[in-house]
């Protein structure tokens, strides 16, 4: 799939490309990442691909990554039109204030002014939350963006890192209200996080909610620098976020991956982000690049088609282990609907049923 084949983000009409450009290391202030001028770069490079889907959050790099973003936008007229700019509330960037961050109304309105005025645009096209605030009420943080919206400062709304229940409640409360509704969901999803098909992919495609993935390389890990033989042998660009994902289950993936990336002469980062794009629910994947060599590297994955066969191996090395009770209803179309085939499913005998309607009671 080209980087200019868009799809719908969600239950809306909002034409997003199937990689979305992460801007969390536009600029130094973190210790990594890429200066102004070689993040502008990325940007431009991006978008002569085809590419309209960019991705940012109020605190990335201290505020600098929307200024970033906001001075490569204001370069030309018809540059703020054409990208769908997203970016999120909820970071605190003034320690010691208890409204400076979080989901309620003062904190998320002052946000949302803030980085209009960095990413110097008069809208936002899709607003996160990017955390959860537990000490929030959901009402009120969806009435509040739903007046962002009615202000025509924001166009569209998401939740990003956020349970499965909460979504749902704030996505029935919508409804119910006749607020501006949820459109799209960020969450971490990955060959080596994959726990999130337990309850928030599901969630998602009921809902109506477009999944676009974070982290869909593990920090790197699914980079293909890390490998059983060089295990403990190669430094940590990101420290513990790559080094907390290097264990024995996931260098059993990391070796299938590694296949795979041999068998089709791609690279193995190019293989993770093609079966993360391709996972049902996906809409658009987030991808990062210090460089652009990194985001030409990335944006061959769209190119890659991975066989059955591999997309078979690859999700038996990393299936997840869910929470109950997901394992338990694996077996139960064998209770409910023995010995037929339902929507495709096919289901066994069950042996606690009666054998004929004769044993039946």
């Amino acid at each position: 799939m080209p980087l200019d084949h868009y799809l719908t983000l969600g239950r809306s009409g909002l034409r997003v490309s199937p990689f979305c450009l992460g801007a969390m290391t536009f600029g130094n202030e973190w210790g990594f990442g890429s200066d102004p001028k070689e993040s502008e770069d990325i940007l431009t490079r991006f978008a002569a691909a085809g590419g309209n889907f960019i991705d940012t959050a109020n605190v990335y790099t201290k505020g600098h990554s929307e200024k970033v973003l906001g001075d490569w936008l204001r370069q030309k007229v018809s540059r703020r039109d054409r990208v769908v700019l997203a970016t999120k509330f909820f970071g605190s960037m003034y320690p010691g204030d208890p409204n400076a961050g979080g989901a309620g109304r003062k904190s998320l309105t002052a946000a949302c002014e803030q980085s209009l005025r960095r990413l110097q645009t008069d809208y936002i096209d899709l607003y996160w939350m990017h955390c959860w605030d537990n000490h929030t009420p959901i009402d009120e943080t969806m009435r509040a963006l739903d007046d962002l919206v009615r202000a025509g400062k924001v166009r569209y709304i998401g939740f990003s890192d956020t349970p499965a229940w909460k979504c749902a409640q704030a996505q029935v409360l919508a409804e119910w209200k006749g607020w501006s509704p949820l459109v799209a969901l960020q969450i971490e999803y990955s060959l080596l996080e994959r726990t999130v098909e337990g309850e928030l992919m599901p969630m998602a495609r009921e809902l109506g909610l477009g999944v676009t993935p974070w982290s869909p390389l593990k920090s790197g890990a699914l980079g293909g620098r890390y490998t059983r033989a060089n295990k403990g042998k190669v430094d940590a660009k990101r420290g513990a976020w790559v080094l907390s994902a290097l264990n024995d289950k996931a260098y059993d993936v990391l070796d299938v991956l590694l296949e795979a990336a041999t068998e089709l002469q791609a690279t193995p980062a190019q293989v993770a982000l093609s079966w993360v794009q391709n996972r049902p629910g996906v809409a658009s994947t987030i991808i990062g690049a210090r460089t652009v060599a990194q985001l030409e590297d990335n944006l061959k994955a769209l190119d890659l088609t991975l066989t059955a066969k591999q997309v078979e191996a690859l999700d038996a090395a990393s299936a997840p282990m869910l929470d109950f009770p997901h394992q338990f209803l694996k077996a139960a179309g064998v209770f409910r609907s023995a010995e037929t085939t339902i929507n495709g499913e096919v289901n066994a005998a069950n042996p606690l049923a009666p054998k004929t309607e004769a044993e039946a009671y």
